[in-house]
């Protein structure tokens, strides 16, 4: 059924496309820099991906990240809000920008639990990437670099670098996130 089709999560979705590009998994590894075996866990559901990941395997597939964001959150609207936000344990986001089809900007809210960080991954893409926190204190590790942030401060800086995020504050954090790919 075509209704079916809509419902699948975007590791599904992903692979069904990575198949039909009759692209294997290590000529994806290849265009990301990510691990076949986090891909493969991708795509069976197993790791829901952050935007950064959707953005690198978007990229590689050749389709619009937007996109799937957008056909997640028609999904999800079954459903509630938050199972759409929903990332990784700590970590969940919103897209801002749903119709930036083909663009090279992309805007999202970001939200990171209280006293917690984005569990074993640090984010690498292609480009730039804005951070402006709304709430919270944040630790954004830029490579080996630390940037501790709070409420109107923001950092700009090259997203290829691999970064991690983490909350440093006993409330949820909120950020505005803009990614740049060339």
């Amino acid at each position: 059924m075509p209704a079916e089709k809509k419902k699948q999560p975007i590791g599904k979705r992903l692979a069904k496309l990575r198949k039909a590009k009759k692209l294997t998994l290590k000529h994806l590894a290849n265009e990301t820099g990510l691990a076949t075996n986090f891909i493969s866990q991708v795509e069976k559901g197993i790791i829901i991906p952050p935007v950064s990941v959707i953005l690198q395997l978007s990229r590689a597939l050749e389709i619009d990240s937007s996109i799937l964001l957008k056909e997640e959150r028609q999904r999800a609207g079954k459903k509630s809000a938050e199972d759409f936000k929903k990332r990784t344990e700590a970590y969940t986001y919103e897209t801002l920008t749903p119709e930036a089809i083909n663009k090279h900007l992309k805007a999202f809210k970001i939200f990171i639990e209280p006293k917690s960080e984005h569990k074993s991954i640090s984010y690498q893409h292609i480009g730039e990437e804005f951070q402006y926190v709304l709430k919270g204190k944040i630790e954004v590790m830029v490579g080996e670099n630390r940037n501790v942030l709070g409420p109107d401060q923001s950092l700009h800086f090259n997203s290829a670098i691999p970064h991690k995020l983490k909350n440093l504050s006993s409330e949820k954090a909120e950020l505005l996130v803009v990614l740049y790919t060339p």
